[in-house]
């Protein structure tokens, strides 16, 4: 099944404030205070914007910094990176593939055991979407990284 996730007038016309200045105006949420930074429900994590898959609750780990953390993006082309010299320092920016959403940053002292790099998010750019309404909301193919091997074609089937 092919997507097209894009950014449209009419995704940004149901953003709230703070999504809108998070992913048009490259803000920041307070650490601590957002809605995902906590969150330890299996599902994945799509663009608010596009809807765009970005990240998996696998991949999720808490980072003590009080934004949602993760050590890799869903697929290596749901993101891109670009150089942000803003604050009076070079860090590097994560913004979303198809509608170029600001997502937050990259940092390089993620767990070492999974790479060694923490994508850094903000929540008001996510929209979590549980395992179990993966299909009911059109992610379907992301299933099988909630599956377990001790289940049974039955258990899967419901």
């Amino acid at each position: 099944m092919s997507h097209e996730y894009r950014k449209t007038p009419e995704a940004l016309s149901r953003l709230t404030r703070s999504q809108f200045r998070v992913t048009q105006k490259d803000g920041t949420e307070p650490a601590f205070h957002n809605e995902y930074w906590d969150n330890h429900e299996p599902g994945i994590y799509v663009d608010v914007v596009s809807g765009q898959p970005l990240f998996s609750s696998t991949d999720k780990y808490d980072s003590g910094t009080g934004w949602p953390s993760f050590t890799r993006p869903i697929a290596a082309d749901a993101v891109h990176t670009e150089t942000d010299r803003s604050l009076w320092m070079t860090r590097t920016e994560v913004r979303s593939a198809g509608a170029d959403s600001h997502l937050g940053h990259l940092f390089d002292d993620g767990p070492r055991d999974a790479g060694g790099q923490r994508y850094c998010m903000n929540s008001a750019a996510l929209r979590f979407v549980p395992a179990a309404e993966l299909e009911a909301q059109g992610y379907g193919e992301y299933r099988s990284l909630f599956e377990t091997s001790d289940t049974t074609p039955e258990e899967h089937a419901s």
